[in-house]
């Protein structure tokens, strides 16, 4: 393996795990990103999620609701491990389904 191959199989996982940083502190923040996304919800998270949280999209890999002033710090408070903003350009886009659910 060349150094070059190696340099670059290190700074990948270092740049992913920056960026997905980087987006939690944008939503954690600040509350510009028209939603948020939270990966592999708990059934405890669903069960506790607030009375006028929006949900957008719900599988098992991902619950997207309406973001609102706060929504990220609820969402941690209810058990989410990772919030990340959705709906913004370059950033998990919404469909239109989702963007027409939004208030």
């Amino acid at each position: 393996m060349s150094t070059t191959t190696k340099r670059v199989a290190l700074a990948l996982p270092i740049v992913l795990i920056a960026w997905i940083g980087i987006m939690a502190g944008v939503m954690r923040f600040s509350d510009t990103a028209p939603a948020a996304v939270v990966p592999f919800p708990s059934r405890a998270l669903l069960a506790g999620l607030p009375g006028d949280a929006g949900i957008l999209g719900l599988n098992r890999f991902a619950l997207t609701v309406a973001n609102r002033p706060g929504m990220a710090s609820d969402l941690y408070g209810k058990g989410a491990w990772l919030v990340l903003p959705a709906g913004l350009t370059g950033c998990l886009p919404l469909t239109k389904a989702q963007r027409q659910r939004l208030p």
